[in-house]
C-alpha cells in the first residue's frame, strides 16, 4: 500500500481518540452493559492520575501559567495516527471536566522543528521524532512547543477508518471542493471522484475522501495542507456529533484493535463521568500558527511560537 494511502486517514482515528476523550461517555454506557459496574473495582475517592501536574516546588515562585495548570481540571491528550514509523496526523486535544469544553490543535506534518544533530530537512520535520524517539520523543517535542503538559496520548492505524464509519452507519460531509484523482499505480487503483456539496460517506468513501490532497489537473484545497486541515476537522466534528447519538458497542469492537493508548478502563471510566454535558458546540478546532515555506525544494511549516504560547494561555483561560 502506498505510503500516501495512509495520509489523512488516520484523521478519523483521531475521531475514534477523540470519541476516547470526548465521548467516552459513549463507552462508559458500553462497559456498563457488557460489565456491569459492580463487577469492576473503581475507588471514586481516588485521585486521577493523568490530571495531576509534573509541576512540583515551592508554589510561592509558581508563574501565573504554572499555578492555572495546577488548579485546573484539564487533561491534554497527544493523538496520532501512524503510517509505520512516522507520523502523518498529530493533534493537540484538550478536555476541560469543569466547563466540559474541548479544544483541538492540528500540528501540520511539515512542521519545522530545529533537531540538533541533524542536518537534513525531511529529519527536521515533525513527523520524522516518532521514528527515532518514540512516542515519548513526540510528546517531549509538543510539550516544549506549547509549553503545556500532555497527560496522555493515542495512536491509531489507518484500518479502523472504513471499520469505524462503516459501524456508525456513515458519515455526512459537505465536501467543499471538486475532487478528481486518478492514481493507476495505487494497489488497487485509487479513484477520487466527489462533486462539490452534502454527501454520506461509507467507510470506503470516507478513505478516498481523506485521502484527496489534489486533482489530476493539479487544482486542490486554496490554502494548500491548511485546507486539508480543514477538512479533517469537519470530518472529526460530524463524526462525533454522530457518535454523540449512537450505541457504539459495534464500533468500539471493531475499532479497538487499531487503538494504542496509555489510558487505563479505570481512566476512561472516570473520564467518561466527567464527559457528561459535553456536545460538539463546545468543541473548537484550530491549527498551529505557523507559515509555510519551501526550503532547499522540501515543504516546511516553520510554526509561531509565540502564537502557541498564545493559545496555551487561552486554554487556562489566562491573558498573557
Amino acid at each position: 500500500m502506498k505510503t500516501n494511502l495512509l495520509k489523512f486517514l488516520k484523521t478519523f482515528l483521531l475521531t475514534l481518540l477523540i470519541s476516547c476523550l470526548f465521548i467516552v461517555i459513549a463507552i462508559f454506557s458500553y462497559i456498563k452493559l457488557y460489565n456491569p459496574l459492580d463487577k469492576l473495582v473503581y475507588n471514586e475517592n481516588e485521585p486521577d492520575s493523568y490530571y495531576t501536574s509534573d509541576l512540583d516546588g515551592d508554589p510561592s515562585t509558581d508563574t501565573p501559567l504554572e499555578k492555572a495548570v495546577k488548579n485546573s481540571k484539564r487533561i491534554n491528550v497527544l493523538v496520532v495516527g501512524l503510517e509505520h514509523v512516522r507520523t502523518d496526523t498529530i493533534m493537540l486535544a484538550s478536555f476541560d471536566r469543569e466547563t466540559k469544553e474541548g479544544n483541538i490543535i492540528s500540528i501540520p506534518r511539515d512542521t519545522f522543528i530545529d533537531r540538533e544533530g541533524y542536518t537534513t530537512m525531511g529529519a527536521k520535520r515533525i513527523n520524522a521524532i516518532y521514528q527515532d524517539e518514540d512516542i515519548e520523543g513526540l510528546i517531549n517535542v509538543v510539550e516544549k512547543m506549547f509549553q503545556i503538559h500532555i497527560h496522555k496520548y493515542v495512536t491509531v492505524d489507518y484500518k479502523a477508518v472504513v471499520a469505524g464509519v462503516d459501524a456508525l452507519g456513515g458519515v455526512e460531509v459537505d465536501i467543499p471542493i471538486r475532487m478528481k484523482y486518478t492514481d493507476p499505480y495505487d494497489d488497487p487503483p485509487l479513484i477520487i471522484d466527489f462533486q462539490p456539496g452534502k454527501k454520506l460517506l461509507n467507510g470506503e468513501d470516507a478513505l478516498r475522501y481523506l485521502r484527496f490532497r489534489k486533482n489530476d489537473d493539479g487544482t486542490g484545497y486554496p490554502r494548500g495542507d491548511i485546507g486539508r486541515i480543514a477538512t479533517q476537522q469537519d470530518f472529526v466534528k460530524q463524526a462525533i456529533k454522530k457518535m454523540l447519538s449512537f450505541k457504539l458497542a459495534n464500533l468500539i469492537r471493531d475499532v479497538y484493535p487499531y487503538v494504542k493508548t496509555n489510558f487505563s478502563l479505570a481512566e476512561l471510566m472516570a473520564l467518561a463521568v466527567d464527559s457528561v454535558g459535553f456536545n460538539t458546540n463546545k468543541l473548537s478546532a484550530e491549527v498551529l500558527p505557523g507559515d509555510g515555506k519551501t526550503v532547499n525544494g522540501a515543504s516546511m511549516y516553520f510554526p509561531d511560537y509565540e502564537k502557541a504560547m498564545e493559545y496555551t494561555y487561552r486554554l487556562y483561560d489566562l491573558v498573557e
